[in-house]
């Protein structure tokens, strides 16, 4: 089922949360200074922000301020420009990952958006479900190579995602996410949105991650090799198609 996301204001933040998981937040709950406890979150990209795991009473949850990357990080670490609430970007994460998460594809679940408006800019915050025994693909390859049933499965994942129509603004190494027991979760929906139609834009979500993988082969790290590509691209044809997820299958 979507979730039905509250709006609230609280001080100077205004809040978009699922009342079902977090209850009433306070402006507290995004600043990681209230929780002492929390630890810093490994193998996230080059300038996605300040990424934390954080504890609500039972809950694992993740809080994720919005940071800018690239050369305009020089005028504002952290800064965007106002357009309005429902374009914000903590705002806009979340309800594709309420959509996402309600349609069954692999993605953590939304818990609560805040920004803060400061006449024609705003900065952000993101709380999300901490998905249990995940661990970025890019260190699972520093541990060796994987089997190209596994690429197929990362290929597969993927797919899905374009059947659906599911833009990543961002695909590669480190927000593809694999589990203990080998399933492939998809992070960091900043900037995605769901396209209209078809067009070549799948294809340059694949080549964004097949630099990636580049990039960490250049480092040193197990890389993607012509068969394990290939296989990856057989997985991904099959999530498009809406095969069952295993090349077996």
């Amino acid at each position: 089922m979507l979730a039905v996301g509250r709006v609230e204001r609280l001080g100077g933040s205004v809040i978009l949360s699922d009342a079902s998981l977090a209850g009433h937040l306070q402006e507290a709950s995004f600043d990681p200074a209230a929780w002492p406890d929390a630890r810093p979150v490994t193998g996230h990209g080059r300038g996605r922000g300040t990424t934390l795991f954080i504890r609500s009473g039972e809950r694992d949850w993740v809080l994720r301020h919005y940071r800018r990357g690239g050369q305009v990080a020089r005028l504002s670490e952290d800064a965007f420009v106002w357009t309005g609430a429902e374009r914000t970007r903590c705002f806009r994460e979340w309800r594709l990952l309420a959509r996402l998460h309600a349609a069954g594809l692999p993605v953590p679940r939304p818990v609560a958006a805040r920004y803060v408006r400061r006449g024609l800019l705003y900065r952000a915050d993101l709380i999300t479900w901490r998905l249990a025994g995940v661990m970025p693909l890019s260190a699972r390859l520093a541990a060796g190579p994987l089997p190209e049933a596994l690429w197929w499965q990362l290929g597969h994942c993927i797919g899905r995602f374009h059947a659906a129509g599911v833009f990543h603004a961002d695909l590669n190494a480190h927000n593809l996410q694999l589990r203990d027991d080998d399933k492939v979760f998809l992070l960091d929906f900043d900037r995605g949105r769901i396209m209209a139609g078809a067009g070549g834009w799948p294809r340059r979500n694949l080549a964004r991650l097949q630099r990636s993988l580049a990039r960490l082969a250049g480092d040193g790290v197990a890389g993607c090799g012509a068969g394990e590509w290939s296989a990856l691209l057989a997985g991904h044809a099959a999530g498009v198609a809406g095969a069952a997820p295993s090349p077996s299958a």
